[in-house]
């Protein structure tokens, strides 16, 4: 009987919890391997170097937060209010994922800082976001300023709703969160 490898997957999440929590120098491949339960050696049967699987690790997270999740939405149908609430629910569900998530996003921009070619990538992730939002908005906003407006307030929302400690007096997070939204969608 042989023996199970680790799927190459199972490799990339990791790493995407890693960078998550750690940001990249915490994506070892040692650690991982111990995290995986599994020794290093499985890491050379997928990917020839460190820097090929911080691409890869890169190429999935792109992945996940653009076209996965835009075929998602689009596969749903409706008028674009209906798919916008869809990627506002969609996008709150997904949070947990390793792909996912605002702590890997911000890890990733934090990383772009010192990187190029991250940043670079980050830009073109952050580009197809607003491109999707803006096609979605102008579905039902005639005034270009009001698009960018409400494809920014969104993005920055997603973002730095994170970041934010303030209480709301009267109104809870979720409240506050379903009133922006429903403000968005008007």
């Amino acid at each position: 009987m042989g023996v199970t490898r680790t799927p190459r997957g199972k490799w990339i999440d990791e790493a995407l919890r890693a960078l998550a929590a750690g940001g990249p120098e915490a994506v070892r491949i040692e650690v991982l391997a111990q995290a995986l339960g599994v020794s290093k050696g499985g890491f050379y049967g997928y990917f020839r170097n460190r820097g090929a699987f911080l691409d890869e690790m890169l190429d999935t997270w792109e992945r996940s937060v653009t076209e996965a999740v835009i075929e998602q939405v689009e596969s749903g149908g409706g008028d674009a209010r209906v798919r916008l609430q869809r990627l506002f629910t969609l996008v709150a569900e997904i949070e947990g994922g390793p792909a996912t998530g605002v702590a890997l996003d911000l890890a990733i921009r934090d990383w772009s800082r010192r990187d190029e070619a991250v940043a670079e990538r980050l830009r073109r992730v952050d580009n197809r976001r607003m491109d999707y939002l803006r096609s979605l908005f102008r579905e039902f906003c005639a005034d270009e300023d009001d698009v960018e407006v409400r494809c920014m307030l969104t993005f920055s929302v997603r973002l730095g709703g994170y970041a934010v400690a303030a209480d709301h007096g009267a109104y809870s997070r979720a409240q506050v969160m379903d009133l922006t939204r429903k403000w968005l969608l008007r």
